[in-house]
């Protein structure tokens, strides 16, 4: 400990730390209690599974060096050109920071050489890929923000994005830190790189990388059991989980998991939102592509819980949290903080975090919503559109004047038999809604029509722009009380569940099909930054610095 507290100290984030203090004993058993309880969850995968995962992404980046090659024939490149022709495969998200889960799927980047177009990507490497035997679900899905290919590789789940470099070939000692690869790309392999980038950038800004990411799984379970894991719906996804875990590391460096948990939700239940949560300034560049900047974007004003992303260009990743979503995370993240109070002063353990949200207990009212196909192939397109829609509908009753809450459980059901009947393929979705209470009202009559129309009009116009609507696929929205949810949902869902201190080791537990990590890179790519860039000063930089500062001497006080 005194040894720890004679090293210098390097500076990590926006302001100086909260605390230096060095882990107590207590602590260290407190971590090693967190980390036996995570075991059953599944949180940790085993060396076997942590091969098979290497072997796969080593064959995977073959099939691409391969078909660059390849592709080189065809368009006529000079054999001195095709020797010295190549691309790479790196990987980004929860595999890449090294926290994810058995099971989950892997997030990586194709990166190729000039001669590649992103329409070569979407026919000649798609096709490829349908021709190997160990490849199966290959989907494409060119209209997303972030363009990308879904497939499973010898039951690995994979999710690959594309970048094309303007130049005419990939070293293999490529950087992506350095902002001058960005230069002159496409939006699209901008959003493509931004991945890797931001991973490996989160990871040079955090002062322990074991105490991160055993932090790090935890919250990440935390926010699966309790039902606010979901960028799409209007949650936080994992880019954002990681940015604030990481931040309480910065402000408490030498702190075990045990601790850092515990000041996560100290932290941000004390959080003045819309104040963004930073890892660094915003640094300058000459590329001039669009930031997140509340002076000079009126819409980045709007957004009600910032979290930017690192690296260039910084962007707001929770642009998808709204005023509904925002409330139920806090309660949850308010929760936390007095459990694990508990948990820290020996009066709980850490299996209650993990203790899943009742969810069909919590409203009296639901919505639900039903999505139907008439084959298996269309109902996985259908479905897919429609979940990325469902925030349209939770802004539309959060507009309602009688609705104070709109929480949409982020999994979804396939539902009974008879609607199976009649409907062919099914998926459903429940949202709780909370209403106004009215004084001197002693019924409240609220039609919601009109916003559920307005949600369906949204989908199906969307379905037909995409060009992917068939006959057969269809939405349901019913408003229903808490005591009819059993004409849609199996008594063992619905029941109140009885709490259990461990799930079953047997089981998958529901809701960890999450993205996965291995460990900083995978083989394929080990490369960090190690760079930083120059902040640049502004009252309003100026001001989130101050108010990060702010939040730190409450805590300081606490």
């Amino acid at each position: 400990n005194s040894r720890l507290q004679n090293q210098p100290q390097r500076n990590y984030g926006v302001t100086s730390p909260i605390s230096l203090a060095a882990p107590k004993d207590l602590d260290y058993v407190h971590t090693q209690k967190l980390t036996e309880v995570l075991k059953p969850f599944g949180v940790f995968e085993d060396q076997e599974e942590l091969i098979h995962r290497l072997v796969v992404l080593d064959k995977l980046n073959k099939l691409v060096k391969e078909w660059i090659v390849e592709l080189g024939e065809i368009k006529n490149l000079s054999p001195s050109d095709l020797e010295e022709v190549d691309g790479k495969i790196f990987t980004f998200g929860s595999y890449r920071l090294g926290v994810h889960t058995k099971g989950a799927d892997i997030d990586a980047v194709c990166v190729a050489p000039e001669h590649v177009e992103r329409s070569d990507f979407f026919k000649s490497f798609f096709d490829k890929l349908k021709h190997e035997n160990q490849i199966k679900n290959l989907r494409a899905v060119e209209d997303a923000y972030v363009p990308v290919v879904k497939f499973e590789f010898d039951g690995i789940e994979i999710d690959l994005v594309f970048a094309r470099l303007l130049m005419p070939t990939v070293s293999a000692n490529l950087d992506l830190r350095v902002d001058s690869c960005l230069r002159n790309l496409d939006i699209r392999c901008i959003r493509s790189l931004n991945g890797c980038r931001v991973t490996d950038e989160i990871l040079r800004l955090v002062p322990n990388r074991e105490n991160f990411r055993l932090a790090l799984r935890a919250i990440k379970l935390w926010a699966k059991q309790r039902g606010i894991y979901s960028n799409v719906l209007g949650f936080l996804g994992g880019v954002s989980w990681a940015i604030l875990v990481a931040r309480t590391c910065q402000l408490y460096p030498n702190a075990l998991a045990s601790v850092l948990i515990n000041k996560f939700f100290l932290i941000f239940s004390k959080w003045d939102w819309p104040n963004p949560v930073l890892l660094k300034q915003p640094g300058e560049s000459d590329l001039n592509l669009p930031v997140w900047d509340p002076r000079v974007n009126p819409s980045d004003r709007c957004h009600v819980m910032p979290i930017i992303t690192p690296a260039y260009p910084h962007q707001n990743s929770t642009y998808n949290v709204s005023v509904s979503t925002q409330a139920v995370i806090m309660e949850e993240i308010k929760h936390g903080l007095a459990v694990t109070n508990e948990i820290l002063q020996g009066k709980s353990d850490w299996s209650k975090l993990f203790e899943p949200l009742n969810f069909f207990q919590k409203y009296n009212h639901y919505i639900v919503l039903t999505a139907s196909a008439s084959t298996e192939e269309q109902h996985l397109e259908w479905v897919g559109l429609v979940e990325s829609k469902i925030r349209v509908l939770v802004a539309n009753l959060e507009r309602n004047e009688f609705i104070t809450i709109a929480h949409v459980k982020p999994e979804s059901f396939p539902g009974n038999k008879e609607f199976h009947k009649r409907s062919g393929y099914v998926s459903m979705w429940f949202l709780g809604l909370v209403f106004k209470k009215l004084e001197n009202a002693e019924r409240l009559n609220v039609d919601l029509t009109y916003d559920i129309q307005l949600f369906k009009d949204a989908v199906y116009r969307q379905a037909t722009n995409v060009n992917i609507l068939k006959e057969g696929m269809k939405i349901e929205v019913d408003h229903v009380k808490r005591k009819h949810l059993h004409y849609f949902l199996p008594a063992e869902i619905l029941q109140k569940r009885k709490k259990r201190s461990m799930p079953d080791p047997s089981q998958n537990p529901s809701g960890l099909q999450c993205k996965r990590t291995s460990s900083d890179g995978s083989c394929l790519d080990s490369s960090r930054d190690r760079g930083s860039r120059t902040p640049y000063s502004s009252s309003l930089l100026n001001k989130m610095s101050k108010l990060d500062s702010s939040t730190a001497e409450r805590e300081r006080l606490a």
